[in-house]
């Protein structure tokens, strides 16, 4: 398994951004075990949570492991504490540096497949956020949502104060990180994860979504009242819930059930560090 840091600028941003990808291109497998077929990878685009960088997936779970026996790419960019948004009054675009930049990049630098069947995103807490909003908003170019104890706050951003302490943000700051005037006018607008499912209530090409939460995490009533509301709106949604809060331990094991949720193809675990000796007969 590959695993690279790359260093590319991002138009939208104006700046040049760092991002860790997992690409199985150098898998090797025992004698007699199916050797993967040589075609361009599909894609998941994973971000994470709100205080992270891109090196948060890497360091607080079994992803590169994942990505091997998966034969999957995997895509770790870093998102500030922005939301994967965008936002006219910070000049900040995240949104479309994940959804345009990212996808652009990492197409015309690895041996990526372009399809959207092929193409998903993904992300925990702030990032389980950000891969809803934007795998909606782009449902042209991901076909699959993964969503992991998603910060699904509306409720709070609309009834954020300004004084400081309140919340992790101040109504000011929300204001300012979804580029309305009044906060008021988060409800509808293009960072609304409720209104962007609307809008795709009718649409042909709605994307797979897996949702999954702790049922001791602070957000696990919000995260099955959007689950229920996706069914609602026509979405084919896959739903898990287990004991756990919002921490590594639950995300760990829940990205390996989001990754085997995943339309992938045949597991075939390679040769690794975590992996050398002869496999068993039930292992082939």
């Amino acid at each position: 398994m590959a695993f690279a840091t790359f260093n590319f600028f991002s138009k939208s941003l104006m700046r040049t951004v760092p991002i860790n990808v997992v690409i199985p291109t150098d898998k090797v497998v025992f004698p007699g075990m199916p050797v993967p077929e040589k075609k361009p990878f599909k894609t998941l685009y994973l971000l994470h949570g709100i205080l992270g960088n891109y090196t948060d997936w890497v360091n607080g779970t079994r992803i590169q492991a994942l990505a091997n026996d998966n034969n999957l790419c995997v895509v770790m960019p870093s998102g500030e504490n922005k939301f994967y948004c965008d936002s006219e009054i910070s000049g900040d675009r995240y949104g479309k540096f994940i959804a345009e930049d990212l996808v652009e990049f990492t197409r015309d630098t690895l041996p990526l497949s372009r399809k959207r069947e092929d193409t998903f995103i993904g992300g925990l807490s702030m990032g389980g956020f950000g891969s809803i909003v934007n795998g909606l908003r782009h449902p042209e170019t991901f076909g699959c949502i993964t969503a992991l104890s998603s910060a699904l706050i509306k409720e709070k951003i609309l009834s954020a104060s300004n004084e400081p302490g309140h919340d992790f943000f101040t109504r000011r700051q929300y204001e300012t990180l979804f580029g309305v005037d009044k906060i008021e006018d988060y409800a509808g607008s293009e960072n609304d994860y409720e209104a962007l499912a609307d809008k795709l209530k009718n649409a042909d090409n709605k994307p797979k979504i897996y949702m999954a939460c702790g049922t001791e995490d602070s957000l696990f009533d919000a995260n099955v009242a959007f689950k229920d509301k996706l069914i609602e709106d026509g979405f084919d949604v896959t739903w898990e819930k287990g004991p756990g809060v919002h921490n590594w331990v639950f995300w760990d094991a829940y990205i390996e059930k989001a990754i085997n949720w995943l339309p992938l193809g045949e597991t075939i675990k390679g040769v690794s560090s975590e992996n050398v000796g002869i496999p068993t007969k039930e292992e082939k």
